[in-house]
C-alpha cells in the first residue's frame, strides 16, 4: 500500500523580552538554577500575575506578518496538570480565545517549488521549569529560572506532506520571528523548539490517520530525522495488522528512534478554565496600526526587492537575505560598491571565515566599510582577485582596512602595459624551447607562461592585461 505522511507542527518561540510574561524577573540565559524565579513564578500563596505588555506587542507583529487576524479581545486559561518543575500545578496559556488566528506562510521546496502553509493560531503562554536528570545520583534536580518565561506557541495546519516540507516551514518560521526581532532563535538555549505531529493514511483517502505527537525537538536535522523515522514506525505498526496509538513521543537521537513517553492527552484532560487572576486582553484598532508600522521589511519582500535592486540571482538573494544582519551587512556594503561582487565576497570568503570561526555576521571583524573600500580597489584595478584576498585575510587579522594594508605591503596591481610587456619579453626569452613548443601548437604551456608571469610580478600583474599580451607576444 501506498501510504501519505500529514504533518502539523507547533513551534515554542521564547519572547526575547527582558522580563518574563507576569513578573519583573529575568529571563536572561545561563544564570544559576533558581536565582531568576521570582514569589509569583513560583506561585506562592497571594501572589497575583501582571501581563508583560511587550508579549502582547509581539504576539501582534508575529500575526501581521503572517496576515493572520489579530484578536481585539484574547483571553488567558489554566492548563491544570501536575509535574515537578511546574510549582503552580498549573500552565498559564490560551485556549478558546489566542490572540493570533487564522494566518498562512508560504515555503520554498528544495526543487523550487512554493507551497502555502496555514496557521491555525499563535498563543501566549509561560514556560514550565527544567527538570536536571544529571549529577545527582538518581534524583532529579529542578531548575525553575525558566517558569514563566514568554512563549510565542505558533500551531500549524496539518499541511506538511514531508519531513522536507516540515524543515521548509520551521526554517521559514524561524527566520521571521528573528527579522522580527521578536525570538533570537537560539535553538541550544531551547528559544526556539517545535513539537510534531505525526500521522499517516493510506494514499487518496481524506480521513486522517491517528497522530503522534514527537515533543521537543531542537534542531532542524533532529526534526526531519525524528519525522521519518517515526513514519518508517506507523507504516510498520498498520502493515503488520496492528493500530497506531495516540501517544507523546521522545526522539532519542543517541540511539535514532521515537519511543513511547505517556499517552496523548485531549484538551479536558486539562481541564482547561480562564484564569481568574487575569483579565481579558483587550487591544483597539490603533494598537494594531500602531504594531503595523513598527513592521521590518519582511524576507520575501526584501529578497524581491534585492533581485530587482542589485540584479541579484534568486539564489544569491535567498542567502543574503537568510537573516536580517546578513541582510544589512550586504546592503551597507552595496551602497558604495559593486553589488554583485560584494554578493560573490560576502557569500563566499565572508561567510566561510565566519563558519570556520563559529561567529554570527554581526561579530565579523571586518565591517562593511572595510570590505567596501577593498571591493572598491579591486573595482578600480588597484587590486587582482589573488591580490585582495591577501588584503581581505590582513582586513581579519586586524591589520586596518583595504588602503593601509596596501600601502604597508605595496600591493598596489600593476596595469602599466610597457611595464608587464618588458616581463614577458624577459621570460620569453629565457625559455625558447617552450616557446617553439607552444607555437607547435602545445596550446596547455599558455597555463606555464601565465605562472612564470605572475610569479615574476610577485601576484601583482593585471590578470588580464597579462594574459592579453602573453597571447599576442607568443602569436607573434
Amino acid at each position: 500500500m501506498e501510504w501519505e505522511t500529514v504533518i502539523g507542527l507547533e513551534i515554542h518561540a521564547q519572547l526575547s523580552t527582558r522580563s518574563k510574561i507576569f513578573s519583573g524577573a529575568a529571563t536572561a540565559y545561563g544564570a544559576e538554577p533558581n536565582t531568576q524565579a521570582c514569589a509569583v513564578d513560583l506561585g506562592l500563596p497571594g501572589v497575583l500575575p501582571v501581563l508583560n505588555k511587550e508579549v502582547v506587542r509581539m504576539a501582534a507583529m508575529f500575526g501581521l506578518a503572517t496576515g493572520s487576524t489579530v484578536a481585539k479581545r484574547s483571553v488567558f486559561d489554566r492548563k491544570n496538570y501536575f509535574y515537578p518543575d511546574l510549582p503552580k500545578g498549573y500552565q498559564i496559556s490560551q485556549l478558546a480565545l489566542p490572540i493570533v488566528q487564522r494566518g498562512k506562510i508560504t515555503i520554498e521546496l528544495e526543487d523550487g517549488s512554493r507551497k502555502t502553509i496555514g496557521i491555525t493560531r499563535a498563543h501566549l503562554e509561560e514556560d514550565a521549569g527544567k527538570s536536571l536528570h544529571e549529577d545527582f545520583h538518581g534524583m532529579t534536580g529542578i531548575d525553575l529560572n525558566r517558569a514563566g518565561t514568554p512563549l510565542l506557541e505558533i500551531v500549524s495546519e496539518p499541511d506538511m506532506r514531508s519531513a522536507k516540507e516540515a524543515v521548509a516551514y520551521m526554517k521559514k518560521i524561524h527566520e521571521l520571528v528573528r527579522y522580527l526581532g521578536i525570538c533570537d532563535g537560539n535553538m541550544q538555549e531551547g528559544s526556539f523548539r517545535c513539537d510534531a505531529n505525526v500521522s499517516i493514511r493510506p494514499k487518496g483517502r481524506e480521513k486522517f490517520g491517528t497522530r503522534t505527537e514527537l515533543k521537543n525537538i531542537n534542531s532542524f536535522r533532529y526534526v526531519e530525522r525524528a519525522i521519518n523515522i517515526e513514519v518508517e514506525r506507523q507504516i510498520d505498526v498498520l502493515e503488520s495488522g496492528k493500530e497506531v496509538v495516540q501517544e507523546t513521543r521522545l526522539y532519542d537521537a543517541d540511539r535514532d528512534e521515537t519511543r513511547s513517553m505517556r499517552s496523548k492527552e485531549e484538551a479536558n484532560d486539562y481541564r482547561y478554565f480562564p484564569d481568574p487572576d487575569l483579565l481579558p486582553v483587550e487591544i483597539t484598532e490603533a494598537f494594531i496600526n500602531q504594531v503595523k508600522e513598527t513592521l521590518p521589511e519582511l524576507p520575501d519582500a526584501k529578497r524581491s526587492r534585492f533581485i530587482s535592486q542589485f540584479a541579484l540571482s534568486e539564489y544569491d538573494a535567498g542567502i543574503l537575505t537568510g537573516s536580517r544582519d546578513l541582510a544589512n551587512y550586504f546592503e551597507t556594503v552595496a551602497k558604495t560598491a559593486d553589488a554583485k561582487l560584494a554578493a560573490n565576497w560576502i557569500i563566499g570568503d565572508v561567510s566561510a571565515r565566519l563558519n570556520k570561526e563559529d561567529k554570527d555576521i554581526s561579530a565579523s571583524p571586518v565591517n562593511a566599510g572595510m570590505l567596501a573600500g577593498m571591493i572598491n580597489r579591486i573595482s578600480d584595478n588597484t587590486l587582482s582577485g589573488k591580490l585582495a584576498k591577501e588584503v581581505f585575510d590582513a582586513m581579519w587579522n586586524g591589520e586596518g582596512d583595504a588602503d593601509a594594508i596596501i600601502e604597508k605591503r605595496g600591493l598596489k596591481q600593476i596595469t602599466d602595459s610597457s611595464a608587464i610587456e618588458s616581463l614577458i619579453d624577459e621570460i620569453i626569452a629565457a625559455n625558447p624551447a617552450q616557446v617553439a613548443e607552444y607555437r607547435s601548437g602545445k596550446d596547455k604551456l599558455f597555463g606555464f607562461f601565465v605562472g612564470l608571469a605572475m610569479k615574476a610580478s610577485k601576484g601583482k600583474a593585471n590578470p588580464a592585461q597579462l594574459n592579453d599580451i602573453l597571447k599576442k607576444k607568443l602569436s607573434a
